[in-house]
This record gives structure tokens, sequence and C-alpha cells, in this order.
């Protein structure tokens, strides 16, 4: 007899019934005593302040009658939930799974809003970094605001990039509070130090306008004076038209 080609034989089928148990021990499907312990939310936004908070999602579950803790795993539909919650206008995209131990996991990306927009029209509503319409809601979220002559398309098209632009800068993210829009179009800003309006014109070359006018605060009025004038224009190249207050 072949000793050696029998323990090759024994030893090959000693590693598959071993194999065939893993498999089937890690692959067990759930089952009653396989239930839902915990429930992990993570919402992730960029640096602007969001508007959702995870009681806000715990809340949106339990308003549509889904309820998690103690349920079945396998009775758990995860497509379902990322549907749900992805139709909330807040919400950017959702990422629902299934973890050990009954744990279940939902990830969240928020949409992140940039600015508020009070339209001449009486429209209240935020417009997020990539220009999407949010609806107004009861949160607190400290943004610039948007006043004056201004449609949907605009905020969506025009002043959303505008304020994306703005808030590369820090110091003018600190510095403004609030853009009106003009009927033509043209942009002029609040700022939050200074008691005078500064005139954009329209929104074209903003960072090369904003530079131009930070450096006349830098060097003019820190000698005229941040009360001297009624309004700084910096509509034109190369050019800073300044108007005294009376």
């Amino acid at each position: 007899m072949d000793w050696k080609k029998i323990s090759l034989i024994a030893l090959d089928i000693v590693i598959g019934g071993y194999l065939i148990l893993a498999v089937t021990a890690f692959n067990k499907p759930d089952d009653a005593d396989n239930t839902c312990h915990d429930v992990s939310i993570s919402i992730t936004q960029d640096t602007a302040e969001g508007f959702l908070s995870v009681p806000d999602i715990e809340h949106l579950l339990r308003k549509s009658g889904i309820s998690l803790i103690s349920r079945p795993m396998r009775n758990i539909n995860t497509r379902q939930i990322e549907e749900l919650l992805e139709g909330n206008d807040l919400i950017d995209n959702v990422e629902c799974y299934k973890s050990i131990n009954g744990l279940l996991c939902i990830k969240i990306s928020q949409r992140t809003p940039v600015v508020r927009v009070i339209s001449q029209t009486g429209e209240d509503y935020y417009v997020d970094n990539h220009g999407i319409i949010m609806p107004h809601n009861n949160y607190s979220c400290n943004l610039l605001v948007a006043t004056g002559y201004i449609s949907k398309q605009f905020a969506s098209k025009v002043l959303a990039p505008t304020v994306c632009e703005i808030n590369e800068s820090p110091f003018w993210k600190n510095q403004i509070v609030q853009l009106n829009v003009l009927n033509d179009c043209s942009i002029e800003i609040v700022p939050r130090v200074g008691d005078h309006i500064a005139y954009l014109g329209q929104p074209i070359h903003i960072t090369e306008k904003l530079d131009r006018l930070r450096k006349f605060y830098r060097y003019g009025l820190t000698k005229a004076g941040w009360n001297r004038y009624s309004r700084i224009s910096v509509e034109f190249e190369n050019q800073i038209i300044c108007k005294k207050k009376k």
C-alpha cells in the first residue's frame, strides 16, 4: 500500500471538511437570535456648518415607522433606509450597511449650505455649495445672507459660486455679513467692520476686486478712518472710487 498517497488523500479530506465547516459557519444566515442591538449614525460635512444632527436622523426614522433596535437583522432593508433618508432635502448621500454583532451603520453626507437668500419677492431659502436650492427651516445656521433682486436661477448659477469664492478667504468670510443684489445683477457688500457699503459691480473677477479692497482697507482706511466713507467701489480694474460721508 502507498501510505504516502493515502496520507495525502486523508489530509485533503480533512482540509476539505474544515473549509466546508468554516464557510458554513461564517455565512450562516441571520436568524431570530441575530438582532439589531445598536445603530451607529455618522454625519459628515464640509467646513461649513450643517443643519442635521443624529437626533434629527433618529426622528426621521421613527416618523417613518422604521424601528431598528431588537429587530432581526434579516428583516432590516438597508436600501429602504437609504432611499428614505436620501429623499430629505438636507441630505446628499446615504450609505447603510449591516456590521457584525448586530450593529447597523448609517453614514450620511449632508448638503453644505453657503448662503441664505431673502429675495425682494419674499422668498426665503438656502443654497448649497453645488448651487442646489435648499428649503428654509427652523434650524439655526450662521451663514452669509443675500438680499435683493435674486431669482432662483441667479442664486444657483451665479450667487452660489460667488459666495464659494468669497469663502475661500478666511478674512472675507468673516468680514462680509451681507450681500445685496441690485436690479442690474450687480452686487454690493455690507462689511462687519466699517460703516460703509462696498460695491463690487457685476459678479466677475470677485477675487481680484476683494484683493484690491483689502489693500485699500490696509493702506487707506487705517489712515483715513474706517467711517470716513459711505460707499467704496472697486467695480473697475485698477480703480477705487470712494464717496465721503456728508
